[in-house]
């Protein structure tokens, strides 16, 4: 059994952040593996300025090498879309695996917008990151006002595996301005490196196209 953490995103383009915060959960959940769920496309984004998913993947593991950092595009393969079908999916193809979902404050601002985001709650427990600016959104957004009864004390997050469903943990992390956002801004085309890129999986070993 591994102790896998789930990062979903466009990761467009992923960044140290992204890293930062993965490590942290790492170390704080005692998780064994984390997985970047590299998106073929967001539905609550615009696909303007997405870069090809061979290219996000491909720089996502470049800035995940050297730790237990695995960007995937599994979704891609699983023919998932809403990250409910994605994460039912990924316990049905990895059942001796334990997986925690993670997500910044930011996301949980607007995670009640999600496909059946209380089904996301009852499928796997949530560990939330704080990130600046986020955080009062994020405490009194509808979801929350849900889930605020299932909130576990961070003293025990590295107990997630024993909680009972739903199950949520909210962690404190220091403040890191970076953003994919502000990086598309000073580089619009920082993907051109990888545009004659073929990237392998590292998951199911497939070629990304």
């Amino acid at each position: 059994m591994k102790r896998i953490g789930l990062l979903g995103g466009s990761f467009n383009p992923a960044h140290g952040g992204h890293r930062a915060i993965s490590l942290f959960a790492a170390k704080t959940l005692r998780l064994d593996e984390i997985w970047w769920l590299v998106s073929p496309g967001n539905p609550l984004k615009p696909k303007t300025g997405m870069a090809p998913l061979p290219a996000r993947l491909a720089h996502a593991r470049k800035v995940a090498r050297r730790t237990p950092i695995r960007p995937t595009a599994i979704e891609a393969q699983l023919g998932t879309r809403y990250t409910i079908d994605s994460l039912k999916a990924l316990r049905r193809r990895y059942p001796r695996h334990r997986f925690l979902w993670l997500m910044g404050a930011d996301n949980l601002a607007q995670f009640g917008q999600w496909r059946d985001w209380r089904g996301i709650a009852r499928t796997m427990p949530i560990a939330v990151i704080a990130r600046p600016g986020y955080d009062k959104a994020a405490r009194g957004s509808p979801a929350m006002s849900w889930l605020r009864r299932f909130v576990r004390p961070a003293r025990q997050s590295a107990d997630w595996t024993d909680w009972r469903l739903p199950a949520l943990v909210l962690l404190r992390f220091r403040p890191d301005p970076r953003s994919a956002t502000l990086l598309r801004q000073a580089d619009p085309l920082w993907h051109r490196e990888y545009s004659e890129t073929r990237v392998r999986d590292p998951l199911t070993r497939r070629m990304i196209v």
